[in-house]
């Protein structure tokens, strides 16, 4: 993974003439020593998908908006980014995701891109629900057969609407796979923070698509500069939890 001299952040904020020994640091950490350290493979695609999922859900949004245009440079096609946002409301909600829609529509229209995208939408109201359930076995295995009709009666519509909104409207969209929404998943709810029984089955989903240990290790490394170490090391128990569980 080289991203040295790729990320100019933070110069979007002035920091390089108000703050130089800051910038000098953290570039020097971020874009050199941690790339060099990592013993992981990490491939560009997936760390600046992981990069921005992170920065959504941590609230990141100067951060973002720097680096945004440098992972469309790299890999990363606007349809992912918007797919990105999209699922992400379902894990973070709209009030939190809405401030990134109007700069990542900016950064791709001075880019030539054309809006709105082509829909990536796969299900119906008449099916959403039955679709939703589908990749929820995919992804978790049997045990989620009837998901939508368990739990006690005051709650088993929010059972229903894992289903057929998180699932059915979310997952079910073309442009990315399991493999690669459940890796997203993973970032919005480790880089939140207080999600650890959410984070914890994400986890385990993860592993059971073959985002093995050393991917989700490697994702929470490079992605230390930006998140920190508190909630790196959170998660870094909740992966050494569920793969230990595992063996």
């Amino acid at each position: 993974m080289d991203i040295d001299n790729k990320v100019s952040f933070p110069d979007l904020l002035g920091l390089s003439e108000t703050d130089p020994e800051f910038v000098a640091l953290f570039k020097q950490f971020a874009f050199q020593e941690v790339p060099k350290d990592l013993p992981f493979s990490l491939d560009e695609r997936r760390y600046y998908l992981a990069t921005l999922a992170v920065l959504v859900g941590s609230q990141g949004l100067e951060a973002y908006k720097e680096l945004l245009p440098v992972a469309l440079d790299n890999g990363v096609k606007a349809v992912e980014v918007k797919e990105l946002l999209y699922q992400a409301v379902a894990y973070l909600g709209l009030s939190r995701v809405y401030a990134f829609f109007a700069p990542t529509n900016t950064i791709f229209t001075n880019q030539g891109t054309s809006l709105p995208l082509a829909s990536q939408k796969n299900t119906k109201n008449q099916t959403r629900l039955e679709a939703g359930e589908e990749a929820q076995i995919a992804i978790f295995g049997d045990q989620m057969k009837g998901f939508a009709t368990k739990g006690e009666p005051d709650v088993r519509h929010i059972n229903k609407w894992l289903v057929d909104n998180c699932f059915g409207d979310y997952y079910t969209r073309s442009s990315l796979d399991y493999a690669e929404r459940e890796l997203l998943t993973f970032c919005y709810l480790y880089s939140q923070g207080g999600c650890e029984p959410q984070l914890k089955g994400h986890i385990a989903a993860n592993l059971c698509l073959e985002n093995d240990k050393t991917l989700l290790i490697a994702v929470i490394s490079a992605c230390i500069p930006y998140i920190g170490y508190p909630r790196t090391l959170n998660a870094l128990s909740c992966i050494n939890e569920v793969a230990n569980a595992q063996q």
